[in-house]
């Protein structure tokens, strides 16, 4: 709080004060005061005032950085009511205790929601590990179909397995790290896992995949990263051209290592590549070949923002899309 604000929030009551030392300064020279003595007492007066302007300012000021240091020093505000310093006068008194009664029942609002929100996590990571079940047994009962409809049919096995993965990557994308551990791990026992959990789509797709370089180690999170390369994986399938063809390829770049998935699909328009990352976009691709979610890139790039994976997409409409995949280094990571 300046000065000037202090004066400001306090202008009608100054100019009130002032006028009454003018009507008593009138007061006393119609009465037959003595002009010196008049200045004397008007001056006593304005003194006065000014001191007491002035330590009601400095006593405010002091009060409000108490608070702003109380508040800072907290990592959850909405608690910010029952940390306070005692109030010093009955209305400040009053005040918080209103402010308190706020502040409990907001607490006890969070709370309800984040029992509400956990729960739904728990219900819905136990749904994905029951619905896994009877996907594995449709897995198996295609084994005894003929080829080309035991083909159709484990691809959109896939696709609904993919489905029931990412609804369980979202539900704990709010709190990763109650699941993440992050530690050395080779890059090519990574990518060769992502494939292998959608090999059935990239074949169904007739993807050809090709690896350049993955021999190396990384400091990453080993399941949330075949997670984020399967959905990539997925989108290069989805959105193929002819003779579709994704290269996955790393090399380092000092002490980080940079891992590119590269396909030959039908690309993303210039105006919409800014929001691929956006929750729920799916732009003009995903709306006229249907089923798109817009959740895929969205998750990659919540997670990517955890494990601290550099994550950056560049593309030309119906040519090529380029997604890039920075490890940082081992001593750069902070949740080691």
């Amino acid at each position: 709080m300046t000065f000037g604000e202090f004066l400001s929030d306090r202008l009608f009551r100054i100019m009130v004060q002032l006028l009454c030392v003018a009507l008593a300064g009138l007061f006393l020279w119609a009465t037959g005061t003595q002009p010196g003595v008049l200045v004397i007492l008007i001056l006593a007066l304005l003194l006065v005032f000014a001191a007491v302007q002035l330590t009601d300012f400095f006593r405010q000021r002091a009060r409000l950085r108490e608070l702003e240091a109380v508040l800072d020093g907290l990592d959850q505000k909405y608690l910010f009511a029952e940390c306070v310093p005692a109030p010093k006068n009955l209305y400040e008194r009053r005040l918080f205790d209103l402010t308190r009664r706020a502040g409990r029942a907001m607490t006890g609002a969070v709370s309800d929601a984040r029992a509400a929100q956990r729960e739904y996590r728990e219900y819905v990571e136990e749904w994905v590990h029951e619905v896994k079940a009877p996907i594995t047994a449709a897995r198996l009962i295609c084994r005894d179909l003929d080829g080309g409809a035991s083909r159709k049919l484990m691809a959109e096995l896939a696709q609904i397995e993919a489905h029931v993965e990412r609804a369980l990557f979202y539900a704990r994308a709010d709190n990763p790290e109650q699941d993440c551990l992050l530690r050395q791990v080779n890059l090519g026992k990574i990518a060769a896992q992502a494939i292998e959990n959608h090999r059935s789509l990239l074949i169904w797709s007739g993807v050809r995949v090709e690896m350049d370089g993955l021999d190396c180690a990384v400091y990453t999170d080993e399941k949330w990263t075949v997670f984020i390369l399967g959905q990539l994986l997925q989108n290069a399938a989805r959105y193929r051209g002819t003779e579709p063809v994704i290269t996955l390829s790393a090399k380092p770049l000092g002490n980080q290592i940079r891992l590119t998935i590269q396909d030959n699909g039908i690309g993303i328009p210039a105006h919409e590549l800014p929001r691929v990352f956006e929750r729920g976009f799916t732009g003009s691709n995903g709306r006229n070949r249907g089923g798109s979610t817009g959740m895929g890139l969205y998750l990659c790039g919540k997670l990517s923002g955890f494990l601290e994976l550099g994550l950056d997409i560049a593309s030309e409409e119906g040519k090529w899309t380029t997604v890039t995949l920075t490890f940082p280094a081992k001593e750069n990571l902070t949740k080691l």
